[in-house]
């Protein structure tokens, strides 16, 4: 199994009386090659448990074995590296670097990871190329439109080429039309053998995913196929 969390729980100010359970005993295992909606409102703790998923966070309880590795024991320079090498991210917010064109917020993460120059070219133009973004490489962000944006975003995430894509929110910020875009690239990924974990808050988003899980107070009330989701 490719990510098995077991009884997970994230409590702030534990123990007092304002006490919050963000999440609350949560278990889930995901298999390679997925592809699973991650489904909720806003404070049902889906974020949360990206967060942890994503390794950007660390449970209070609760054990998280990512590929064999049990991640609740590393250090945050370990987290580093396994985020690195095991997950692409994709954000509503984007989180381009401003000062930086295209080209170079895709490059980073392979910089990060001491990719050599001509291969390091090479999977730039491939990432680029993937999301029909290539003859923009030299534009900063600021002018380009949000789909445009949001596709800079998913080639930076794809160009180490993990295993592993997370979306948060992907088509949050844009418009039916360029968020189809953005989730046809999405599934093409899925269909070359990525495993997505998509986070959000539409019914009709989380649809279009094979399993979906529901959140609701930081625990799991629904894990099984989009068809016995929303009846």
């Amino acid at each position: 199994m490719l990510i098995d969390v077991k009884s997970l729980y994230k409590i702030y100010n534990e123990g007092q009386e304002s006490e919050v359970r963000a999440l609350d005993g949560v278990s889930l295992g995901i298999d390679r090659g997925e592809f699973v909606a991650i489904i909720g409102q806003s404070g049902s703790g889906k974020s949360t448990l990206m967060n942890i998923l994503g390794c950007l966070d660390i449970p209070t309880y609760g054990d998280y074995h990512l590929d064999g590795v049990d991640v609740t024991e590393r250090t945050d320079t370990q987290l580093a590296h396994i985020r690195n090498k095991q997950i692409g991210f994709i954000f509503q917010g984007y989180n381009l670097i401003p000062a930086l064109n295209v080209w170079e917020n895709v490059e980073l993460p392979l910089l990060y990871q001491g990719v050599l120059g001509s291969k390091r070219r090479d999977l730039v133009e491939h990432a680029l190329e993937r999301v029909n973004l290539l003859d923009r490489a030299k534009h900063k962000p600021t002018e380009m439109s949000g789909g445009q944006q949001q596709r800079a975003a998913i080639a930076r995430a794809i160009a180490t080429r993990p295993p592993i894509i997370m979306a948060d929110e992907p088509t949050g910020a844009l418009d039916s039309r360029t968020g189809k875009h953005v989730l046809e690239i999405l599934h093409g990924l899925h269909d070359e053998g990525s495993t997505v974990i998509l986070i959000t808050h539409d019914n009709g988003i989380a649809a279009t995913a094979e399993r979906v899980v529901r959140l609701s107070d930081g625990r799991i009330i629904y894990d099984g196929s989009r068809e016995g989701a929303f009846t």
